[in-house]
C-alpha cells in the first residue's frame, strides 16, 4: 500500500485578499512560510520517497520547504492544479458569489477525472511508498472524493498546510 500525504499550500497573500487564485502562481505571504515550515519540522523524521507539488509556484513553495530535510528534488504535475475559476480567476470572492458562472469554469467532474488520473499515477509510480503531494484547497478535494467514494461536498475543506493521510 501506499501512504500519501496530502497537503493544502500554505497560506498566500491571495488567500488573504479572498482573491480567487485558480490557476494563477501565487505566492506564500510570511504566514504560509512559517506554516509550512511547521509540517516540514513535524515530518522531518518521516520517511518519504517523493515529493510532488502542484505546477503553480504556491504549492512548489510549500513543497520545497517541506523538501529540505529530506534532501528529495520537488517533482510538479498540473493534475494538482487548483480549479480553473475561468473568467472569474482574480476576482474578489465575495464580488462573485450572485453572479452566473462563465462556461469557462471547470466541472467538478473535470476536477474529479484529474483526482482520478492524479491517485492511479501515485498508484502506479510509487507503489508501496510514502508520497507527499502539495496541492490546492479544491483539488485536495476532489483527491480524497474520488478516494473515499464521496461526493466534494461531504469532504471537509483543507486549511492552509493541513496533512491528510491517505493509504492508496
Amino acid at each position: 500500500m501506499t501512504t500519501l500525504y496530502l497537503v493544502r499550500h500554505g497560506e498566500t497573500f491571495d488567500n488573504v485578499r479572498q482573491v480567487l487564485q485558480g490557476q494563477m502562481p501565487g505566492e506564500l505571504n510570511e504566514t504560509g512560510i512559517k506554516q509550512a515550515e511547521k509540517v516540514r519540522d513535524e515530518m522531518k523524521d518521516v520517511h518519504l520517497d517523493a515529493i510532488i507539488a502542484s505546477d503553480l509556484r504556491r504549492s512548489v513553495q510549500t513543497a520545497c520547504i517541506i523538501a529540505e530535510p529530506h534532501g528529495l528534488k520537488v517533482m510538479t504535475t498540473p493534475l494538482l492544479r487548483e480549479r480553473d475559476w475561468g473568467d472569474f480567476t482574480g476576482m474578489f470572492i465575495p464580488d462573485i458569489r450572485d453572479k452566473v458562472w462563465p462556461e469557462n469554469v471547470e466541472s467538478l467532474p473535470q476536477m474529479k477525472e484529474r483526482a482520478r488520473q492524479f491517485l492511479q499515477f501515485i498508484r502506479n509510480t510509487y507503489p508501496d511508498q510514502q508520497v507527499l503531494a502539495v496541492g490546492h484547497g479544491i483539488i485536495n478535494k476532489a483527491v480524497q472524493a474520488v478516494f473515499y467514494n464521496k461526493q466534494m461536498n461531504e469532504v471537509d475543506k483543507m486549511s492552509n498546510a493541513e496533512v491528510r493521510v491517505l493509504g492508496i
